[in-house]
């Protein structure tokens, strides 16, 4: 794994003082009594730089720390913090968690995960890439974020304001250790570029505006799209949201576009989750083994992907990660799970303390030239969906009523830009009810599908 041994690439800790301050505070657990302990220190560091309309509006530089411990007395736990790593700090902050276990509750799920489940010293040194400092001042994010707005505002003299652009440059490392032997710990790096161009339709006397946005986000500051493709892309969005009407109330299919299907997929991923399930707060308790997504779907995770962005070579608790189907022809081959959520469960942990890594959702059905072209088509007519607006999903009962924006079409060509709509429906239905995945495939997070075809919705229109 990519980690600093030094306080280069701006880090103030080098990775083996963070080891130091671990051992230290784990063997302070152990003076005190603790049966068990897991402790964490981390460092993160980075640049924001934001313009709009060609002026610099923040340079925002962030540097922060922590130390987190756990205490465990038997199955009753205590956790404290601190950002100060003195060996007084340290002692006092062991003995914060330790008088918080001792007048805390036991609960029989309570504690470290198991040795078996945890990452060994070879396989927490996974290499995975993850991290690539970019070296860039203000100035020269600043110079980014302009070439991104300029362009975009250079698109159409209807793109006639912005609510600016922003470059963030992000970089932290960490290390982590418990008393049942696991240590490991990485740095890692995160990148993006983003831009909100406003439009104006003519003859509307700003009546008529809209926004619409894009943006570029890597591990790799080297393999961000081109900042002023990013800001021609969202103006060309934006431009197309012009002219937008309400439609009919009714009941039609819904396309989602990529980037706005991976909701979809992260409600799936809510739905069967430890904590969901064990609170019985799922639309999808006890579906292990059942059909949930439709018959032709698949869903795979892979956390040992190279600068994937939900990569790890272990969880939040140090458990090894592995790469798994999920869902194989629409029946749930395994839930997401913490070694607590397990256990509330009477099940094993699944190494996802911290949520999921890497999902891909495929189809069967998906062949190369399924486009989005292609997806319309299949659409023929109904709402192309690029934009969900407010929190409208009960993840107890499954109901799903969105806000949304988009496209009508009408034969497979999108007609009209549509907007002040609502999409209604069930999500244990909606996930059955999906026809096609398109081959334009986008990672959105850690998430990789590509639109999402939904047989049939309820729309409030007009």
């Amino acid at each position: 794994m990519s980690n600093p041994r030094d306080a280069s690439h701006g880090f103030a800790y080098s990775q083996d003082r963070f080891r130091q301050i671990v051992e230290d505070t784990l063997n302070e657990a152990r003076r005190l009594g603790a049966s068990d302990a897991g402790a964490e220190v981390s460092e993160g560091m980075g640049l924001s730089v934001s313009v709009r309309k060609g002026e610099l509006e923040n340079v925002e530089r962030n540097r922060d720390k922590s130390l987190g411990v756990s205490v465990y007395l038997g199955q009753r736990r205590g956790n404290a913090s601190t950002s100060d790593f003195s060996p007084a700090a340290i002692r006092q902050t062991v003995q914060a968690a330790y008088d918080i276990a001792r007048f805390t509750a036991e609960d029989p799920a309570a504690g470290l995960p198991e040795a078996d489940d945890l990452a060994t010293a070879a396989e927490a040194a996974r290499d995975l890439d993850l991290f690539h400092p970019w070296d860039i001042d203000a100035a020269a994010a600043a110079a980014i974020a302009h070439s991104c707005e300029d362009a975009a505002l250079a698109v159409s003299r209807h793109i006639t304001n912005s609510e600016g652009a922003g470059v963030s440059a992000q970089q932290a490392h960490f290390w982590a250790g418990n008393t049942r032997g696991f240590r490991g710990g990485y740095a890692s790096s995160r990148h993006y570029v983003s831009v909100s161009p406003i439009a104006t339709r003519p003859g509307s006397r700003g009546r008529d505006m809209q926004r619409d946005s894009w943006y570029t986000s890597m591990r790799d500051a080297s393999e961000l799209a081109d900042p002023e493709e990013v800001g021609r892309y969202a103006a060309r969005r934006t431009l197309a949201r012009l002219g937008a009407s309400r439609v009919p109330t009714g009941e039609v299919p819904v396309l989602f576009e990529a980037p706005v299907a991976a909701g979809l997929l992260g409600s799936f991923v809510g739905a069967v989750s430890g904590g969901s399930l064990y609170r019985k707060a799922s639309f999808l308790v006890g579906s292990l083994g059942k059909q949930a997504l439709a018959d032709h779907l698949d869903l795979d995770e892979d956390p040992h992907q190279p600068k994937g962005k939900g990569s790890a070579p272990f969880d939040d608790e140090g458990v090894r990660t592995r790469a798994r189907r999920v869902v194989e022809g629409g029946v749930v081959q395994g839930y997401f799970l913490s070694s607590y959520s397990a256990r509330k469960l009477s099940m094993r942990t699944t190494g996802h303390a911290g949520g999921s890594q890497n999902l891909t959702l495929t189809s069967r059905l998906t062949q190369p030239g399924d486009d989005l072209e292609a997806m319309l088509r299949k659409l023929h007519r109904g709402l192309f969906v690029t934009e969900l607006m407010g929190q409208g999903v009960n993840m107890v009962t499954g109901d799903y009523s969105r806000g949304a924006a988009g496209y009508w079409v009408e034969k497979g060509r999108i007609v009209h830009p549509v907007h002040e709509v609502t999409i209604a429906g069930n999500l244990k239905e909606m996930l059955r009810d999906i026809v096609a995945v398109g081959a334009d495939r986008y990672t959105q997070g850690s998430k990789t599908l590509g639109s999402v075809l939904v047989s049939r919705l309820k729309l409030a229109g007009s």
